[in-house]
């Protein structure tokens, strides 16, 4: 956009593209109803590739705390702007799987702050916060290029430890962690593999079922193939 816009423009934008059957099908995939407008993924990318990168207006959007408003502002967030006080409020604010998911893979995970809050957001009781945590392993597991197989050989511990933690976005995001470190190089596959091999031992319903399916599709012909 060749003109600055104010958050309220863009909420009054995204209001006229709310789509009630859409968050209907959302809900089916565990996605609260609750302030959701029902906008699909492509038409937020669009939005913010034309706003630009603008720190102050992703506070204020966040502030909205509409579904699809919060995911906008994550896009267009300045991540040398982010604060470990911001990092802390957002994740205390999600109540949506996909918002935690979408906000950690846009920002937070390019964040100086990220290898810190998996650590610290593992430990924590709150389910979403928790969710956080793995899933910036999980991000990190992709999109840090430069992070050594030791920084998430360190990281298979703590997914063996919460492994019994029966939530749903909790225990699919320990899943989806160790699954990506997994798929990351041939080395981090079989070190894994051997976690997943020790948390099925667990006397769990949870983690064996984290376990198993890890093993399941770490083990998989596609995924030893792409590897070798």
């Amino acid at each position: 956009m060749d003109k600055k816009v104010s958050s309220s423009q863009i909420l009054k934008k995204l209001k006229s593209l709310a789509n009630p059957k859409n968050v209907d099908g959302m809900v089916r995939f565990g996605i609260s109803s609750k302030n959701t407008l029902g906008i699909s993924m492509p038409v937020l990318r669009k939005m913010a590739k034309e706003i630009g990168k603008d720190h102050q207006l992703a506070l204020k959007l966040w502030n909205s705390g509409f579904h699809e408003v919060r995911i906008l502002a994550g896009l267009i967030d300045e991540t040398e702007k982010v604060t470990e006080i911001q990092i802390e409020k957002w994740a205390k604010d999600f109540d949506s799987w996909d918002v935690c998911d979408q906000v950690c893979s846009s920002l937070f995970d390019k964040t100086n702050f990220a290898w810190q809050k998996v650590i610290e957001f593992s430990k924590r009781k709150e389910e979403f916060v928790k969710r956080t945590g793995f899933t910036l392993m999980a991000c990190l597991a992709v999109h840090d290029k430069k992070a050594q197989d030791k920084d998430f050989i360190k990281l298979l511990p703590i997914i063996k430890r919460e492994a019994t933690d029966e939530r749903n976005f909790v225990r699919k995001a320990v899943n989806w962690a160790l699954r990506q470190i997994g798929k990351r190089n041939k080395n981090l596959n079989k070190e894994a593999i051997k976690i997943a091999r020790e948390i099925l031992k667990i006397d769990n319903k949870t983690a064996k079922w984290i376990a198993a399916d890890a093993i399941r599709e770490l083990k998989s012909e596609q995924i030893q193939k792409r590897l070798s």
